[in-house]
């Protein structure tokens, strides 16, 4: 492998085309996703007056027509290539957009959700696959650390999510309303449409040679290791989770109300844009990937562990503030660790299918943990922070059986600047 430890040691090696472009569209995606999805729930409610379990019935299968479809959208893509399939993803999110903002109808408002949520299941794996293809690419070529590459796009994400509620939030403050939010979605994506369509590389299709190919892919499903790595993310998407079930509990006992949720949020956005490429940059020159995911999992129950721990500060906040910094540092580290591992433990032809896999086994891990966790929330507090802590932990006992993956740090990696 030809690298260039001047630029390994500044971390200033600068993105290909390609690795900007699926940047800028993680940023764009988001920016759209989240102009909408936060006033869902209330339009829902309040604005075509459904039942609350109707309601919640609705943003589960927008999760699982995503999340749980994952595998899908990844294994198209190692079939036909990410350009056809970004293209139609974006197609499917524009219309379901559009449908989203005229529904009035349960029937229209499910159907349009559930396009919505499949249109994310195509385009996402491809993109995120092809991240990772091009920054082990670029790792080669340049020797910059691909979690540093894979950092950048998770920020771009983070911001796109932290921007996306505040276009929303715009439009119903202008009197648009929720149609003008599915409206200005939509147009988010036509602009990433248009821009795949012209910048978008034609990759050819996957030729496999072997017994494998066109046939269930056992060499995923049995793939000891790359079923360990999705176990151990596994943990931590559970454990991020509560930021929707345990966390509002815990504002609510501490402050008799709700309302700090979203400046909990809007600190954890924040420090993903502000730390995630710092952070990474550090990580990436001086601990191997496995490591970093092991440490990203210990900070994240160290989080957990804390919340009984920490003295109630202003406003009784401190332990949930406490449990999002360090939930949100603890992401930063493993996220792009676990990412960039993928690629060292499945052959190339199946990176669109093992990207999916990793996002669909999490998806079913949450299922399963937020009914566990619903069913803890009325225990006493240091049982349920306790049981919390250990399920990020047990992740990193999982990881710490993983090979090491990736690229090792070389010795002037080592140098502090």
């Amino acid at each position: 492998m030809t690298t260039h430890p001047e630029r390994v040691r500044t971390g200033k090696a600068r993105l290909t085309p390609y690795l900007r472009l699926l940047t800028v569209t993680q940023f764009a995606f988001n920016i759209g996703f989240y102009a909408v999805l936060p006033y869902l729930a209330t339009h829902l409610g309040d604005g075509l007056g459904m039942a609350g379990w109707l309601v919640g019935l609705v943003l589960g299968l927008r999760t699982f027509s995503q999340q749980g479809l994952f595998v899908v959208g990844g294994a198209l893509t190692d079939r036909y290539g990410p350009r056809p399939v970004v293209l139609t993803g974006c197609v499917l999110r524009i219309a379901g957009f559009c449908w989203l903002a005229l529904a009035g109808s349960t029937a229209t408002v499910i159907g349009a959700v559930f396009l919505i949520g499949f249109a994310a299941a195509l385009f996402s794996p491809a993109v995120e696959s092809e991240t990772a293809r091009a920054a082990v690419a670029h790792e080669t070529e340049t020797g910059t650390p691909r979690a540093q590459v894979l950092a950048v796009f998770f920020a771009s994400g983070q911001a796109g999510a932290f921007l996306g509620p505040l276009l929303g939030t715009l439009l119903l403050l202008l009197g648009g309303g929720f149609t003008a939010a599915c409206i200005a979605g939509a147009l988010v994506f036509v602009g990433v449409l248009a821009g795949h369509a012209r910048l978008m590389p034609h990759r050819p299709r996957t030729t496999t040679r072997g017994p494998e190919h066109g046939r269930f892919p056992r060499d995923v499903f049995t793939n000891r290791p790359f079923l360990l790595l999705c176990l151990a993310y596994s943990t931590y998407l559970v454990s991020y989770n509560q930021l929707y079930l345990a966390l509002p509990v815990e504002v609510e006992h501490a402050t008799g109300s709700q309302s700090a949720i979203g400046g909990l949020f809007a600190l954890s956005s924040l420090l993903v844009v502000g730390a995630q490429l710092p952070l990474t940059r550090w990580s990436a020159r001086r601990i191997a990937p496995r490591t970093a995911l092991v440490t990203g999992l210990a900070v994240v129950a160290a989080g957990f562990a804390a919340v009984p721990l920490t003295p109630a500060g202003p406003a009784g906040l401190l332990p949930a503030a406490t449990l999002v910094v360090l939930l949100t540092l603890g992401q930063m580290l493993l996220i792009p660790a676990a990412r960039g591992l993928v690629p060292d433990l499945v052959d190339d032809h199946r990176l669109g299918l093992a990207t999916g896999a990793l996002s669909s086994v999490s998806g079913l891990a949450v299922l399963a943990g937020s009914a566990a966790t619903g069913a803890l929330l009325d225990t006493p507090g240091p049982v349920l922070w306790t049981t919390l802590a250990a399920v990020p932990l047990a992740g990193a006992a999982l990881a710490l059986t993983l090979p090491h993956g990736g690229r090792a740090p070389a010795p002037e990696d080592t140098v502090t600047d």
